[in-house]
């Protein structure tokens, strides 16, 4: 018979959980939409004024919500500058023709190239890497047709082991696979609920000797899609009881539009919010 831990960490293999959307603050929204649609060839999908708390939401991405990731931007009135901190590292774009994306970058004007496309170095895989107006870094991939092109999410870690431990217990995610590149003295894992050519991942990287990383206030946190906020929230209890992080709200409804959600942050400090799924696709209605 299974025992009670056993029980709860079974929850993932019956849950369906996706990456909803990751959020972040920028200083001009209407500036950050030009430069995504245009220069990446994001679509905008929905925007959102809530005047009583002075902010507006912008979702882009590369397709419908219910079924792609998205990039939720945070404009707090009259505030115009984010410090994105040390460990936040990147987004990044899948893309069939990476010139062409590189191209539309140099020609916008409202963002920049910082790495010019060619392989990875001892690799074939052809990479570039661009910054948008507030100082968020996009890699950019050149990869075949994939039904998510927002396909990566890079945070910094401090214990790459114990981060793989904890992002396996709490939210169900498998490790992909794991790359040391000792010349640059870092090694990445890919984590996530799907091979990396068909959905969004989570790429934790851990610099040799680097345990610690300021956060700033710009990247805000990954949504995360279940069927059970209350059961997804007993497997995040149990991984922060052994490896560390914090639950930070317990599972229920948020006041308002009775969403339900359920939120915490991982040994290193990054928030993750579970989202109950048939609230998310009715907020999209």
């Amino acid at each position: 018979m299974a025992s009670g831990s056993d029980a709860v960490l079974e929850w993932h293999k019956q849950d369906k959980k996706r990456m909803l959307h990751a959020v972040y603050r920028v200083g001009d929204l209407d500036r950050t939409i030009k430069c995504y649609t245009e220069c990446f060839g994001m679509k905008l999908l929905r925007k959102r004024d809530v005047p009583e708390e002075k902010y507006t939401n912008a979702f882009l991405g590369y397709g419908p919500e219910d079924k792609n990731f998205a990039l939720e931007l945070t404009y707090n009135y009259g505030v115009d500058k984010y410090d994105i901190g040390e460990g936040f590292g990147h987004f990044a774009i899948a893309t069939e023709d990476i010139n062409k994306i590189a191209e539309a970058v140099k020609s916008s004007g409202c963002c920049k190239i910082t790495r010019e496309p060619g392989p990875v170095k001892g690799g074939s895989t052809v990479i570039a890497f661009a910054q948008d107006p507030d100082g968020y870094m996009f890699e950019l991939i050149q990869r075949g047709p994939t039904p998510e092109p927002l396909c990566q999410v890079m945070l910094r870690v401090g214990d790459l082991e114990r981060s793989i431990k904890f992002y396996e217990k709490a939210l169900g995610m498998r490790l992909l696979r794991k790359k040391d590149v000792p010349d640059y003295k870092y090694t990445i894992a890919m984590l996530g609920y799907d091979d990396e050519d068909k959905t969004t991942v989570i790429e934790l990287t851990y610099n040799y000797g680097v345990t610690e990383y300021s956060k700033g206030n710009a990247y805000a946190q990954v949504a995360i899609g279940t069927n059970d906020v209350y059961k997804s929230a007993e497997a995040v209890e149990l991984a922060t009881k052994e490896l560390g992080g914090k639950i930070l709200k317990q599972p229920g409804p948020l006041p308002g539009i009775n969403t339900k959600i359920a939120s915490f942050v991982d040994p290193d400090g990054w928030k993750v919010v579970l989202v109950d799924h048939a609230d998310f696709l009715k907020e999209l209605k």
